[in-house]
C-alpha cells in the first residue's frame, strides 16, 4: 500500500509544472556563482579574512544581479524582473557558503623533537 501511494504521489507530483525553472534562470544562477567564487579567491587571498570574503563575494553576486535588471528595465520591451535578481543572488550565496564551510582553518603542524 506505501509503494502504491508513494506512486501515486510521485506522478501527481511530477505532471506540475508550476515549479519549473527556466533557463534563463538557470544562467543566471550560473553567472551569480562565478562572480562569487572569483571574487571570494581574490578577496581571501588579499585580505586573508573568511568573513570579508564571505560578504564581499556575495555583495558582488547581488550588485552585479541588480546592475544587470536595472539595465534590462531600460529597455523599450524588458522589464525588471526579481526573480532573475534572486537567481543571481541564490548562486552568489550557494558558491560563497560552499567555499567558506570547506576552506576550513589551516592547521599548524606542530614540531616535535626527535626521540630515539
Amino acid at each position: 500500500m506505501k509503494t502504491l501511494i508513494l506512486l501515486l504521489a510521485i506522478g501527481c507530483f511530477s505532471l506540475s509544472y508550476s515549479q519549473t525553472i527556466s533557463t534563463d534562470d538557470k544562467l543566471h544562477f550560473g553567472a551569480g556563482a562565478i562572480i562569487s567564487g572569483g571574487s571570494y579567491a581574490f578577496i581571501y587571498t588579499v585580505t586573508k579574512n573568511k568573513k570579508k570574503a564571505f560578504w564581499y563575494s556575495l555583495g558582488a553576486s547581488t550588485l552585479a544581479g541588480l546592475g544587470k535588471e536595472i539595465y534590462d528595465g531600460s529597455d523599450k520591451n524588458n522589464k525588471f524582473d526579481t526573480g532573475e535578481w534572486v537567481a543571481t543572488t541564490l548562486g552568489g550565496l550557494t558558491v560563497s557558503t560552499t567555499i567558506s564551510i570547506f576552506h576550513g582553518k589551516q592547521k599548524k603542524k606542530r614540531k616535535h623533537a626527535l626521540v630515539n
